[in-house]
């Protein structure tokens, strides 16, 4: 199974649409899904500041900025 990681922070209203579209997938394609901050890991502050929010799949980067849900779902059906 996999796992789909939201990197954003609070306040982030590309965040919190980034949010719906992955419990949306997640929830139908039975992934596993967490949240990180930027604003609590300095190592992720210093890496995805700009690029917020940024999701990952597997912890491999799969998008930034917007999440498309039928790309996420391709991603997670491979």
């Amino acid at each position: 199974m996999s796992t789909v990681t939201l990197i954003g922070k609070p306040g982030c209203h590309l965040c919190d649409i980034a949010r719906d579209v992955i419990v949306r997938v997640c929830a139908e394609t039975g992934a596993a899904w967490e949240e990180k901050s930027i604003n609590e890991d300095q190592e992720l502050y210093r890496k995805y500041w700009e690029q917020i929010p940024v999701v990952l799949v597997d912890g491999a980067q799969h998008d930034f900025w917007r999440v498309d849900p039928d790309r996420l779902r391709k991603a997670l059906k491979s």
